[in-house]
């Protein structure tokens, strides 16, 4: 099973983003992207750099717009990836 998530890092005028998709099982990082923008690109950028290191059966995320976005489920689906999505606090 692999997941991804995303934060934000403050910094003196606004915010940078950072999504890391990683192993659950190892914990390795497979892939990690910062942004200055919540869009969804830098999210897809990190998911293709995971993907290029193999196939989880099961991808997990949570619910926010960039997971939820039809580009990036649509990366999942293609590879027979089962798509997994929790909601808040979980």
């Amino acid at each position: 099973m692999w997941a991804a998530d995303n934060t934000y890092i403050p910094m003196a005028r606004g915010f940078l983003y950072l999504v890391v998709a990683m192993d659950w099982c190892s914990r390795y990082v497979l892939a990690s992207r910062l942004s200055n923008t919540m869009d969804t690109s830098f999210c897809l950028d990190a998911l293709d750099d995971a993907l290029r290191k193999g196939r989880p059966e099961i991808f997990n995320t949570d619910l926010g717009a960039q997971f939820t976005s039809a580009s990036f489920t649509n990366r999942l689906e293609s590879p027979d990836v089962r798509i997994s999505m929790h909601g808040r606090g979980r």
